[in-house]
C-alpha cells in the first residue's frame, strides 16, 4: 500500500494549441500538507482543476487513495478553488446547512466545521458582509464539510491581511494531525515554506521541481532557476 494520497502520472492538459499542463507527476503524502508553487498563469490552478474533476485531462492519469480517481472520490476531496462558493445573502450556518443537506448529514456537522474555522459568533450576519477573511475561512467550512481526505485549496490567502494570513496558516497546519492531507496552490514563496511540508515548482505547465521542503532552503533561489529552466523549454 502506498503512502501517497493522491498520485498523478503524466498529467497533461491541453486547450486547442495551448499545453496548459505538461506530464506532471505529482506525488502527495498522506497526512501533509503539499505546496504547489508557481507563477501566475503556470498551470497551478488547471492541474487542481483536474485532481477535483472541474477539467477532464487530455491524458495521464490520477491515483487517488491507491486507485484511478473515479468521480465517486469527490465525496473524500473538499477543494477551495477562487472564490469561495458562497450564497451571499444566506448566514454561514444557511451555507453550511445547504451542503449538510446535499450530502445527508447531520447538523451537528455545521457546528463542528464552523468551530474549526472560527466562525461559531457570526449569528444572523449575511456572508455578503463578511470580511475577506472571513469569507476564505467559510470557504474552507464548505470544503470540510464532508470529511474530506484530501483538501485542496487554490490561493488561499489571496487579499488576506497579515493577522488573516497568520490565523489561516495555524488552521491549514492543524489539518493532517486530523488526517487531512492539504494542497495548497500560492505564488507567496515564505507563506508555503513556513506552512508545507512538500513542494512543487510548476512552471510553464512544467513540474520542474518535487521535494521534501528544509527549512535552510534558499526557496527564492530555487524557485527563479526552475521557473527560469522551464521558461527556456516553453
Amino acid at each position: 500500500m502506498s503512502n501517497y494520497i493522491l498520485e498523478t502520472k503524466n498529467l497533461q492538459k491541453q486547450f486547442k494549441n495551448q499545453l496548459a499542463v505538461s506530464n506532471a507527476s505529482l506525488s502527495i503524502e498522506k497526512n501533509s500538507v503539499y505546496g504547489l508553487l508557481g507563477p501566475n498563469g503556470a498551470g497551478k490552478s488547471t492541474t487542481l482543476k483536474m485532481i477535483t474533476g472541474m477539467l477532464r485531462p487530455t491524458s495521464g492519469e490520477i491515483i487517488f487513495d491507491n486507485h484511478s480517481w473515479n468521480r465517486k472520490d469527490l465525496l473524500n476531496i473538499g477543494a477551495l478553488i477562487e472564490a469561495p462558493p458562497l450564497y451571499e445573502n444566506l448566514t454561514a450556518r444557511e451555507n453550511l446547512k445547504v451542503r449538510t443537506t446535499l450530502f445527508g448529514l447531520p447538523d451537528s456537522r455545521i457546528d463542528e466545521v464552523l468551530e474549526i474555522v472560527d466562525l461559531t459568533n457570526t449569528g444572523k450576519k449575511r456572508s455578503g458582509q463578511f470580511s475577506m477573511g472571513m469569507k476564505q475561512r467559510l470557504g474552507i467550512a464548505i470544503a470540510l464539510v464532508n470529511h474530506p481526505k484530501l483538501l485542496i485549496l487554490d490561493e488561499p490567502t489571496n487579499g488576506l491581511d497579515p493577522m488573516g494570513i497568520e490565523d489561516l496558516r495555524k488552521l491549514i497546519r492543524s489539518f493532517p494531525e486530523q488526517g487531512i492531507t492539504v494542497i495548497l496552490s500560492s505564488h507567496y514563496l515564505s507563506e508555503v515554506k513556513q506552512i508545507a511540508d512538500h513542494i512543487g515548482i510548476i512552471a510553464n505547465g512544467v513540474l520542474g521541481y518535487q521535494d521534501k521542503i528544509s527549512k535552510d532552503q534558499d526557496l527564492e533561489k530555487l524557485f527563479r532557476q526552475v521557473v527560469n529552466e522551464n521558461r527556456k523549454v516553453g
